[in-house]
């Protein structure tokens, strides 16, 4: 699909506040899914988001509901926010404006390792484990925030392969079973949010399929609410809910996964 794959885009994030130029539809559209989201509280919740790098504000005041046991995908080209939005979440870049709250509770307040104690688990861009440490030593970070010692047995269920590699380097996986072991990690804090940004960066497709198998698995389980930010929107389709498109900072359209209208949203994606 033209435009729906990884493809750089140049300019900056700074951009006019919410609603500024949009089109009737897109603001028909965004309307809609505000109201939606209104309609019910959900378990991670943005009320008129903002970040910024110093002067240059990047998100302008967005507002989502998740609900519980929901996957969301967060579609967007390169440098439209979704990555700023992930890291506000997780609390790696301060909000300068709005609130995000985790089950009713504003967590502006709480540090980074405050936040997956409350309850977010963050798979980051790149996956970022820890290339010296065995699987089972990264999976065991993970278990810090909750005081426990030993890895629950049904991260291995969900992630064969990390057993038959539990003794080796986490540097010496394939990108796949890394983003596995990362996942695997971030659910060892038992979180009742995941949050992954773009998750199928540098993942052959067998595993990408795989990917969107073990996500939908893990909600069905587990009943956690997800949160994936990503570009290539045929992988977004095969496991979310709900599918929200992010440019230049704001949410521009946002449809529920039996009303998506791909053509539309490939023209978001389009460079």
């Amino acid at each position: 699909m033209p435009g729906c794959g990884r493809q750089a885009v140049s300019g900056q994030e700074h951009l006019p506040p919410p609603d500024a130029g949009l089109s009737p539809n897109a603001a028909a559209s965004l309307a809609a899914g505000r109201a939606q989201a209104g309609a019910q509280a959900g378990v991670l919740s943005l009320r008129g988001l903002r970040a910024a790098y110093g002067q240059s504000e990047v998100l302008h005041g967005l507002d989502l509901e998740v609900a519980p046991g929901e996957i969301v995908a967060v579609l967007g080209r390169n440098g439209m926010g979704k990555t700023t939005l992930m890291k506000s979440l997780i609390g790696l870049v301060p909000a300068s404006g709005g609130e995000v709250l985790l089950g009713g509770r504003s967590l502006n307040a709480l540090r980074t390792h405050q936040r997956v104690a409350a309850g977010l688990a963050y798979v980051p861009q790149g996956r970022m484990i820890f290339p010296a440490m065995t699987v089972q030593e990264n999976i065991e970070t993970g278990l810090f925030v909750r005081g426990a010692t030993a890895v629950p047995p049904h991260l291995y269920e969900l992630f064969p392969v990390l057993l038959e590699m539990r003794s080796r380097r986490g540097g010496n996986l394939s990108g796949g079973q890394q983003q596995q072991l990362a996942i695997a990690r971030a659910l060892a804090t038992g979180p009742s949010v995941l949050l992954l940004d773009e998750p199928t960066e540098g993942i052959q497709p067998s595993i990408i399929l795989e990917l969107a198998r073990t996500l939908r698995r893990i909600r069905d389980e587990t009943g956690l609410s997800i949160v994936v930010s990503e570009q290539v929107l045929s992988f977004a389709l095969s496991f979310a809910d709900r599918v929200l498109v992010i440019e230049g900072g704001r949410i521009v359209h946002q449809s529920p996964r039996t009303q998506i209208d791909e053509t539309k949203i490939a023209r978001f994606l389009a460079v």
